[in-house]
């Protein structure tokens, strides 16, 4: 069984570090805007201390994703690649003028 990506955890518990406090204090009738306000800086702040690892491994993972050696290659480039130049042909080749 595949693992489930570090972005998908990452994003369910920072979801979570609002959510909760969100719901503790309208559930305690402070006003909605205080409520977000103060859940969203909670949020945040618990994210940047408790989340430290999630973070650095969901950077090293999009640093790799963007940097890798070779270019990821699709098995319909090619065919797209044909399509669009048998449908534009001047504007893919230069004209040798």
């Amino acid at each position: 069984m595949k693992s489930v990506p570090v972005w998908i955890w990452y994003t369910l518990l920072r979801i979570v570090l609002f959510a909760a406090p969100l719901a503790v204090l309208l559930a305690a009738g402070v006003n909605v805007w205080v409520s977000a306000i103060v859940a969203a800086v909670f949020g945040l702040s618990a994210s940047l201390l408790f989340l430290r690892k999630g973070r650095e491994a969901m950077s090293r993972d999009l640093y790799a994703a963007r940097h890798r050696e070779t270019p990821a290659v699709r098995d319909d480039d090619a065919a797209e690649d044909a399509a669009v130049e048998a449908q534009h042909p001047a504007a893919v080749k230069p004209s040798a003028e």
